[in-house]
């Protein structure tokens, strides 16, 4: 007996087959996608309306469609397909449900995978995106609100407040591992609200190399993690807390100081297992306030030669650390919307759209980045939202049919 969501095929053929993302494609193939699937083990078992590839796009597509409904993302990601009423006469649009059921057939795993499969660096050597022949990235977290239901709520947790009532919405917290120079989203984990940016860490470090600097703000440094953060062969430089003590143990020409970093009181007072670490101290004024505001900013790094890095270029580059905070913004405001709660109302759901958000996020900045790259420009002096408007037409225009 034929079920929901089940049609008997007329032809080898099927629809997502002939489905065209526009700049999606072009970051995510189809045979890309298809090796995903397979992988993760979310394949059909029989020929469905919705097939698991075509899911995947969709998925995409809802992160590029924040504010519309099911339908109207299928629709959109559809558009232009004047072969409907011809080629594929008997197509229609399927219902919220049987999308809702298609989704949950997909599952997180195959997007989660997905992005981890394609997201690497953009930045083209000896860009604006590196220093001295290290890629500049940097590690920070930010939350998402969600679908206030009680199975999201039990799993990711919700802020709280100063008051006895609950906070609007449940939260996501995603820690991701940035790209400076093109904004470009290269790792990431998702955890519940409860979970800290520190606890997630571990989770990036499988992504560092030689080729890197990894630059991170106070919430992040540990003993093990700055230990095990530079078993990895990347550089770091990351800001300390004003209470974290290190001792001077010699003066450096540029200002900064040799120092070292231990794994408990008792091992410093002993002197047992030091790491050593370069630090830089610097204040920054703003100049709004003529002057009168200040930061005080202390910087350890595993680069101990000032020959290698200087101080004051190694102040300067961590400046660029904000350019993370540039990124999520990009997410959170442009692409999804400013106070739009994301749509999933299942714990797996909202893992699964997450990773949607983030792959999508990627295909924009691979495109900037090959646009910069052969005009050789910086990909920052892109307009993120000017590109994705394009990206938009491109899903809804006509499609790009497979050989």
């Amino acid at each position: 007996m034929a079920r929901s969501g089940w049609v008997k095929p007329e032809s080898p053929e099927r629809l997502s087959d002939h489905v065209s993302l526009g700049v999606t494609t072009a970051v995510f193939p189809p045979d890309v996608v298809d090796r995903v699937i397979e992988r993760t083990g979310a394949g059909e078992q029989r020929t469905r309306l919705l097939p698991s590839r075509l899911m995947v796009y969709y998925v995409m597509a809802l992160a590029l469609f924040a504010q519309g409904s099911y339908e109207e993302v299928m629709r959109s990601l559809l558009a232009g397909l004047d072969w409907i009423t011809g080629r594929f006469g008997g197509w229609q649009v399927p219902t919220k449900a049987a999308i809702f059921k298609a989704r949950t057939r997909l599952g997180s795993t195959v997007m989660a995978g997905l992005f981890a499969e394609v997201a690497r660096p953009l930045a083209a050597p000896e860009s604006n995106g590196f220093y001295r022949g290290w890629r500049l990235v940097s590690v920070d977290g930010t939350c998402l609100d969600l679908a206030d239901t009680p199975a999201n709520e039990r799993y990711y947790g919700r802020p709280g407040t100063a008051t006895a009532l609950k906070s609007a919405f449940p939260q996501a917290r995603v820690l991701g591992l940035v790209e400076c120079g093109t904004h470009a989203i290269i790792g990431a984990v998702v955890s519940g609200f409860s979970t800290s940016e520190h606890d997630l860490y571990p989770g990036l470090q499988a992504e560092l190399d030689a080729s890197m600097l990894l630059m991170a703000d106070r919430g992040f440094f540990s003993h093990t993690a700055w230990k095990n953060s530079a078993a990895t062969g990347a550089q770091l430089l990351w800001r300390m807390r004003s209470n974290n003590v290190l001792p001077v143990l010699e003066d450096l020409a540029d200002g900064s100081y040799l120092s070292a970093v231990y794994a408990s009181t008792k091992d410093r007072r002993n002197n047992t297992d030091p790491i050593p670490v370069r630090v830089i101290e610097y204040t920054v004024t703003s100049a709004e306030t003529g002057g009168e505001t200040a930061s005080d900013f202390r910087l350890i790094t595993t680069i101990l030669d000032p020959d290698a890095a200087t101080a004051d270029d190694l102040a300067q580059a961590y400046a660029r650390r904000w350019e993370i905070e540039s990124c999520f913004d990009e997410l959170k405001t442009h692409q999804r919307g400013p106070g739009i709660v994301l749509r999933s109302k299942t714990p797996d759901g909202v893992l699964q759209e997450i990773y949607g958000y983030l792959c999508a996020h990627y295909g924009l900045r691979s495109l900037i980045a090959d646009v910069a790259h052969q005009f050789e420009e910086d990909p920052l002096w892109f307009s993120f939202t000017r590109t994705l408007r394009a990206a938009r037409r491109t899903i809804a225009g006509p499609p790009a049919f497979s050989p």
